[in-house]
Parts: structure tokens; C-alpha cells; sequence
């Protein structure tokens, strides 16, 4: 006789629930490429842009004041006697003059620089890591979103940095310009700025991006000492050649921030174009290189320091969120 199970001989309560397999709460944030959500880039960024800025500091000081012509004391363009001055004037704090603008400023406009930089690159990439055209073109919109907001500080950061700067700290140079000059004095030098560094971006993101691809292929993807190497020497070829580039237009940017103080010029318009005539005038030709070399010891080594933090703050997130992804 078949047994034949009638529903109503079977206890409904007991009756198996049938569930998808491996099943798993959706994750409500969907994160950006490189296994990395938008503020994890910022955070990468700020701590990347603050380090390489701080560690670098003194350079950039140096640098600045053999750009800064006019009947300021040092005009020079060596090296050695920028040094020697700085150190005779005010001693090792001279070379630190300023480092609270910079503080202020490196976290956020680098925050700015590398969230903007990574999502473009998602976007014009069409998928392709490969695309030269696209890591151009992202370091080009990175920078124009980022110096809006670090030019102010940039310029504070300047004025402080001159051989006897007129002001007593950041604070006191923010409320004098702002007194004697107004707003737009913190962005005078804002178009110098971004048509420096939109190409200075482009050829930097350009090189490392390509460095970095090359390199790779002789190092161990699994090797964290190796990978270490590679985003640190990539960065230092970025920052070298981008830097050399665009000395001429950090030379103009140099002299629009800090004109009028300690003895520098003043001049009459912003234009990009009078100020490179005066500095041809004045110093030939090879005052639009004034600090070139300074400015490649700083940008080597400090691109180095940045995309080495960077690439080692983005490893540290994406560890973190497979742990969490696994866990949940």
C-alpha cells in the first residue's frame, strides 16, 4: 500500500524554512575602487600631504627665499648663502617660520587632492589602470578643487618664511593682510597656482602612475618592503621632473604672494605676463629658474614621503575592510 503523506498528517510548525545559501546583510555603503570608501582617500591623503610637507619644510624655505626678488636682504641664488643667511638671521627656527600655516593647510588640501584624484580616475579610466590620459587629466582637476583651498595658507605660509618677515606668527599675518590688503590678497596668487600645477599634476601623476606599472613588474606584488620601493622611487621621479618643469611659474607664483614685504616688489597688476617681463628684466632668463634646484630636492624626496604614506594608509584601510567584510 503507498503511503501517500496527506498535509494533513504533517505538523506545519515542523516543516523545514528553506534560506539562500551563504546568505548575508547587504552592505548599505557601496565603497570606491581599490576595495576603498571616498572618506578613506581623504584620510589617506591628509595624513600623506602633512608628512611629506613637514618633513620637507626647511627646503622649502630655502627655496622660497631665492625666489623672493627685490632689495630683500638675500638675492643670491645659491644655495649655500640662502642657508647661511636664513641661519645667521634667526638661526634653525628660521627655517621652521611658517610651519603652522603649512600644518593647517597640508591636511585638508591634500584631503581635497587625493579624493578628487582617486574618483576622477575611476571615472576617465574606463576601467583601464593603464590610462596615462586619464591620471592627467584626474591630476589636473585634483588640483585645481585642492589649491582653493590651500592657496590662503600658502601665502601666509610664504610671507612668514622671508628673511625678517614683518610678522609675529600666523595668527598676526592672517589679521594683517586681511587689514592692510583684504581678502584677495590670499588668492593673488591662485591662477599663478593652479596654471603651475595643472601641468606640474599632470606630469606627475603621469610618471608615477607609468614608474609605478614599470617597477612593479620587477618586484614581488606579495614583498610589502619591495612595494615600499617602488611607490617611494615612482613618487621621487614624479616630484623631480614635475618640479623642474614648472619652476618658472612657482617663480611668478613666489613673487605675487609675497610682494610688497620685505622689500619684494609690488606690481601693479596680477598678470602672469608683466611678472614674468619684470623677472626677465631684472635677472635674465635664469631668474625664471631662481630655486630650481631646492625645488627638486624637495619635491623628490617629499613625493616619495607622500605616495609611500598614501599607498601604505590605502593598504591599511583595505586590510581593514576585508576584516570587516568577513566579519559581517
Amino acid at each position: 500500500m503507498a503511503t501517500d503523506a496527506s498535509p494533513k498528517f504533517q505538523q506545519r510548525d515542523l516543516l523545514p524554512v528553506p534560506q539562500p545559501p551563504d546568505y548575508h546583510p547587504a552592505v548599505t555603503v557601496n565603497p570606491a575602487h581599490d576595495g576603498l570608501h571616498f572618506w578613506q582617500f581623504m584620510v589617506a591623503g591628509s595624513i600623506a600631504g602633512t608628512v611629506e610637507h613637514m618633513a620637507m619644510f626647511p627646503v622649502d624655505t630655502i627655496k622660497t627665499q631665492m625666489q623672493a626678488l627685490g632689495t630683500c636682504p638675500l638675492r643670491s641664488a645659491s644655495i649655500r648663502t640662502a642657508l647661511n643667511g636664513i641661519l645667521k638671521s634667526a638661526g634653525i627656527v628660521g627655517l621652521y617660520r611658517g610651519i603652522g600655516a603649512m600644518g593647517l593647510g597640508a591636511g585638508p588640501a591634500h584631503a581635497v587632492y587625493f579624493s578628487v584624484y582617486e574618483s576622477c580616475k575611476k571615472r576617465f579610466s574606463g576601467g583601464n589602470p593603464n590610462n596615462s590620459a586619464a591620471h592627467a587629466i584626474s591630476g589636473v582637476f585634483a588640483t585645481t578643487a585642492s589649491d582653493a583651498v590651500f592657496t590662503p595658507m600658502d601665502t601666509v605660509k610664504q610671507r612668514l618664511q622671508l628673511s625678517e618677515s614683518p610678522y609675529k606668527g600666523v595668527l598676526d599675518c592672517v589679521k594683517r593682510v586681511l587689514k592692510e590688503e583684504g581678502f584677495k590678497a590670499f588668492y593673488a596668487s591662485y591662477k599663478t597656482t593652479v596654471l603651475m600645477n595643472a601641468p606640474y599634476t599632470a606630469v606627475h601623476f603621469t610618471t608615477y602612475e607609468a614608474a609605478k606599472l614599470g617597477l612593479s613588474g620587477v618586484s614581488s606584488e606579495n614583498a610589502s618592503d619591495e612595494r615600499l620601493i617602488v611607490h617611494a622611487t615612482a613618487g621621487a621621479a614624479a616630484g623631480a621632473s614635475a618640479a623642474l618643469v614648472t619652476t618658472p611659474l612657482d617663480v611668478v607664483k613666489t613673487q605675487l604672494q609675497c610682494q610688497g614685504i620685505c622689500g619684494c616688489d609690488r606690481f601693479k597688476s596680477g598678470s602672469i605676463g608683466d611678472v614674468f617681463r619684470i623677472i626677465v628684466k631684472k635677472d635674465g632668463y635664469r631668474g625664471l629658474m631662481r630655486g630650481w634646484m631646492p625645488r627638486m630636492l624637495f619635491h623628490a624626496p617629499a613625493a616619495a614621503i607622500c605616495w609611500s604614506t598614501y599607498e601604505a594608509a590605502k593598504v591599511f584601510f583595505q586590510e581593514h575592510n576585508t576584516v570587516s567584510s568577513s566579519v559581517t
